[in-house]
């Protein structure tokens, strides 16, 4: 099984670290991206940037968001996995909200 992300996901993973000036902790999360072995990044491309802003007119979803679906889709991913209850109400691709599995089968 493979997973694929954008590039943006680094930056996302990043902000924290380099606010807080730990250094440790950029290296260890860049240490962590490169070595997750079944993890294919993907580039910001014209294609994937058009589909995010139909993805935003369609769906209200922020910039970042929806540059992470449209990266998802346009890389044929089956599947989204999140923690973000709006992705619930995304049709384009299986979602996956990470709170429903604690929640058990009974939801």
């Amino acid at each position: 099984m493979s997973a694929v992300t954008s590039t943006l996901t680094l930056t996302e993973l990043l902000v924290q670290p380099y606010r807080m000036n730990d250094s440790v902790r950029v290296s260890t999360a860049l240490a962590a991206t490169v070595l997750f072995r079944h993890l294919e990044w993907e580039p910001l491309t014209l294609v994937v940037a058009d589909r995010a802003a139909q993805l935003r007119a369609d769906h209200g979803l922020r910039t970042p968001d929806a540059i992470q679906l449209a990266t998802a889709v346009a890389a044929g991913a089956t599947g989204f996995v999140t923690n973000d209850l709006s992705f619930r109400r995304i049709k384009e691709i299986e979602v996956l909200v990470l709170d429903d599995l604690a929640d058990g089968p009974n939801r």
